[in-house]
């Protein structure tokens, strides 16, 4: 149940540098997924590979995940959740490096679904740790600066991810992400305490089936299971073929996507914590609706651009991502109130893996509207199918 506060209580030392460091792990993890869109013209003209397979290389890492959610949330409530974090963040960091060194088209592949089934995980423990150390009037200021992330992915991420690929090519940014990762988990491993309050919880050691049956099988749970599903639907839609669309269809060049990205991330950084910490003084919900309203609106214009000024296409991003991170804040901080502590870590699993199933589905559909050898706009049916979410 929501609850609201008029001041909130403010952080300790600690609870400070745990929301620094999850933020910028999810950094690492939503920059590894999101640097394929911006660099997508580019590998498929590097490796030669049509969109159909670049489609597949998203796909794998989403599928994936989604696979690994699954498979792991009958275990997830039995670990220190900080051991959790460590393991999957490792395999996680292997399959970055295989993207990194990968010279050709199944060696990319094999390397997504690696980094996909270790880093699609990661941000359900990253929720269950936050739910289990942080009340539910915390968490929409520590959401609003752990989802920072997304905006510092395209504020400090994709455009220095754009420059590398531009200096050197695709590989470096992959690369640049195993470095920073490194050091994140260093960190991680050396001050994060346990996080095993659920444990105490446990009675007997249920079979990993088992738990994960009577989670899937809570009513309560269910909704939040389904509301997810259709958030992430919503949500990501637009984002792996972005960089094609723009360049192929609005008329935006290589050169202006990184100014393009900067902007979007800079109002966005601004925008996060203010939403987060409007979440947490009134109605997370009501907050959600309006958002998504402001979303729909803004993406019923984006998704019928032709080519459009540059001024044109940098606000509507801006406002479009206003909405989005209205919507996914407070739906977010939602979500971590529904399960119980002890069934926390099981939940927060199968909800990334929805997310990452509910993700994979439209990535197919968007193969049509680029080539990398002979590039063509999008027909209006097939834009409006590809980018309308829904």
């Amino acid at each position: 149940m929501e609850e609201t506060t008029s001041a909130a209580p403010g952080f300790s030392g600690y609870q400070k540098f745990l929301v620094a460091i999850l933020a910028l792990l999810q950094f690492t993890i939503i920059l590894d997924f999101m640097v394929l869109s911006p660099l997508g013209d580019a590998l498929m003209k590097a490796l030669t590979i049509r969109p159909s397979q670049f489609s597949f290389v998203v796909s794998a890492y989403a599928f994936s995940a989604g696979a690994s959610g699954l498979l792991t949330a009958g275990f997830a409530d039995r670990f220190d959740r900080k051991k959790l974090l460590l393991f999957f963040y490792a395999g996680f960091i292997l399959g970055t490096l295989g993207c990194g060194l990968a010279t050709t088209y199944p060696l990319l592949l094999a390397a997504r679904v690696v980094a996909g089934l270790f880093g699609g995980v990661i941000g359900s423990i990253s929720l269950a740790i936050i739910a289990d150390e942080f009340a539910l009037h915390q968490r929409g200021r520590v959401m609003g600066v752990v989802q920072m992330a997304f905006a510092g992915s395209q504020v400090l991420g994709i455009p220095l991810a754009l420059y590398l690929a531009n200096h050197w090519d695709w590989h470096a940014p992959f690369l640049l992400i195993v470095g920073l990762a490194l050091l994140i988990g260093a960190a991680v491993w050396l001050r994060m305490r346990p996080v095993d309050a659920h444990l105490r919880l446990q009675t007997g050691r249920p079979d990993a089936f088992g738990h994960l049956w009577r989670t899937v099988s809570n009513p309560t749970y269910q909704t939040g299971f389904a509301a997810t599903a259709f958030l992430a639907i919503g949500g990501f839609m637009l984002m792996p073929f972005g960089s094609a669309f723009l360049i192929n269809n609005v008329g935006i060049s290589p050169a202006q996507l990184p100014l393009l990205y900067l902007l979007t991330g800079c109002s966005s950084l601004v925008v996060m914590p203010l939403v987060g910490r409007l979440s947490d003084r009134v109605s997370k919900f009501w907050l959600f609706a309006g958002g998504s309203g402001l979303a729909m609106v803004v993406i019923l214009i984006y998704t019928s651009l032709g080519p459009a000024p540059f001024w044109e296409v940098v606000l509507l991003n801006v406002v479009m991502f206003m909405g989005i991170t209205s919507r996914m804040v407070p739906a977010t901080a939602l979500n971590t109130s529904i399960p119980e502590l002890k069934d926390r870590g099981a939940y927060m699993s199968i909800t990334a893996s929805l997310q990452q199933v509910a993700d994979w589905r439209p990535w197919r559909r968007a193969s049509s509207c680029s080539s990398p050898t002979k590039p063509a706009r999008c027909s209006t049916t097939t834009c409006w199918a590809t980018w309308w979410p829904g």
